[in-house]
């Protein structure tokens, strides 16, 4: 594998001008009450980009407040859906013509690939504003059959206040994801982008009020998860809290809003998911597509399959192909459109992936590639793989989050079904077959969410994305998601001398 240049600087990659670093509440952007800031780093050299308002408690309320205020007595929930609709199509074409700017300050603060951010990330975020755009004007109730003399009706009605915490891997990808369902329900928000990557979010809050947004619906504070995303998820005016993140995480907010007024939780949480691969596959394309569900986006992916599953009667041709195909993956500068990895996001990420790498050869697992940190500045590291790998070892078990494949070898398919499915996560699979009774059976056999066959990571804003058991409860994307962020009311109401039920 090779090692390019790293920092946006660098090669005559020019940085994106920073343009906004203050918390966004009842459109406007403010500083924190405490004055506090913290620094975002580049990961790229692990240099300070810019210090940015530090949320707590204190501005999480005031953040609140601006959006009770906005949903009790504000234009947006009250609406017909067909203007809220016209404005977030507006807000769709105001980030759509900053595409390349919002790119690259998303690949300067994440150190995400820039060329894939404008193609993935972006144009993710575009499409599903404009999806959901195109279902405010389309939310309806149901008319009761009822048994008796009576009409029966359901109303969809936004659920209220909702607080988004988003994570640091996909920072676009997930604010739309959870804000634009939200806005077309009607419903008014709290949204804290992760400590690591706050800079795109204040964007978006200053483009949606740029767009036509009232005030208070969306409101962007930044700062750390142990006090702005508790005070979040413990909040008494808030009414739904949608999370994706850490299972750990996600049992601390479950708990908060239990604990406060027992708001409803959407959690999309870890996973370890399984990619089999049987021998009957086409081995260059298997190889292919195990390489990038593993180490796509520098394997920090809640859904990269790092747990290879390949039958034996390929096994050793697979190991092969693998190690002479990560000859050519190429680790550095994310502004480098020749580069397939960039560094990790940030200096703690890059240790706790180092951690693992270790444990795996403590373990016994046979390290096939890389293993190492990658060039002297900035959290790189080598693309690694291990063979040889038990099912108990921690590499096997753990959710890395880093780009770390651990291949194993199976003999029948139940023993594949078994062993993708002795894991606490179920978030995503995927199968590699030409036989169709096979992926019948296993998709019908494997515990998770999405299950994909003959592919891997393929995702689209009409498919419901949410796992099973510890990871998590509740859908992302797809009408599901909308629906979330409403409450059903049922109405009733007695009907005389008709000659219908």
């Amino acid at each position: 594998m090779e090692k390019e240049n790293n920092g946006a600087a660098e090669n005559g990659f020019k940085r994106p001008e920073i343009k906004f670093t203050q918390l966004f509440i009842n459109g406007s952007f403010v500083d924190s009450i405490s004055g506090k800031k913290f620094e975002t780093r580049d990961p790229g050299t692990g240099n300070v980009l810019v210090s940015v308002a530090e949320a707590d408690k204190a501005d999480v309320d005031l953040a609140v407040s601006a959006a009770r205020q906005a949903f009790d007595h504000g234009k947006w929930p009250r609406m017909s859906g067909s203007d809220r609709a016209r404005i977030m199509m507006r807000f769709a074409d105001l980030v759509e013509e900053r595409l390349d700017e919002l790119a690259e300050l998303e690949c300067l603060d994440a150190g995400k690939l820039l060329f894939l951010t404008k193609i993935i990330d972006l144009d993710t975020a575009i499409r599903t504003l404009r999806y959901y755009a195109g279902a405010a004007d389309k939310i309806h109730g149901e008319t009761l059959k009822m048994s008796s003399e009576m009409h029966g009706y359901t109303l969809k009605e936004p659920i209220g206040v909702v607080g988004h915490i988003i994570p640091w891997n996909f920072p676009t990808i997930m604010f739309f994801t959870k804000v634009a369902p939200a806005l077309a329900a009607g419903c008014t928000m709290v949204v804290k982008p992760a400590e690591q990557t706050p800079l795109t979010a204040l964007y978006y809050a200053y483009l949606a009020h740029k767009a036509g947004i009232p005030e208070g619906v969306i409101n962007v504070i930044t700062g750390f998860g142990t006090t702005a995303g508790a005070a979040i998820a413990s909040h008494m005016d808030i009414d739904m809290v949608s999370f994706t993140g850490s299972t750990a995480v996600g049992r601390l907010i479950m708990e908060a809003a239990a604990k406060s007024n027992l708001k409803s939780v959407s959690l999309e949480l870890g996973g370890k998911s399984p990619l089999i691969i049987f021998d009957d596959a086409d081995v260059d394309k298997a190889v292919d597509i195990a390489r990038d569900a593993s180490f796509f986006n520098k394997g920090e992916a809640c859904i990269a399959a790092s747990r290879i599953f390949v039958q034996e009667g390929i096994y050793g041709q697979f190991v092969e192909k693998l190690a002479e195909t990560m000859k050519s993956w190429v680790v550095g500068n994310p502004f480098d459109p020749r580069v397939h990895q960039g560094p990790q996001v940030d200096e703690a990420q890059y240790e706790k992936i180092l951690q693992y790498i270790e444990h795996g050869k403590r373990e016994g697992a046979t390290l096939l590639t890389g293993g190492r940190p990658c060039g002297k500045t900035g959290y790189y590291i080598e693309p690694t793989v291990f063979t040889d790998v038990k099912d108990d070892m921690l590499i096997a078990k753990d959710e890395i989050f880093g780009p770390v494949m651990s291949v194993m070898k199976f003999k029948t398919m139940e023993e594949a079904i078994e062993r993708a499915n002795d894991t606490k996560y179920g978030l995503a699979a995927g199968v590699i077959t030409k036989d169709l009774n096979t992926v019948n059976r296993l998709t019908r056999s494997i515990r998770a969410g999405l299950i994909w066959v003959n592919c891997y990571m393929q995702m689209d804003v009409d498919c419901p994305f949410g796992g099973f058991k510890m990871s998590g409860l509740g859908k992302d994307s797809g009408l599901d998601a909308l629906h979330k962020y409403m409450h059903v009311k049922s109405v009733v109401i007695p009907i005389y001398n008709s000659p219908w039920l």
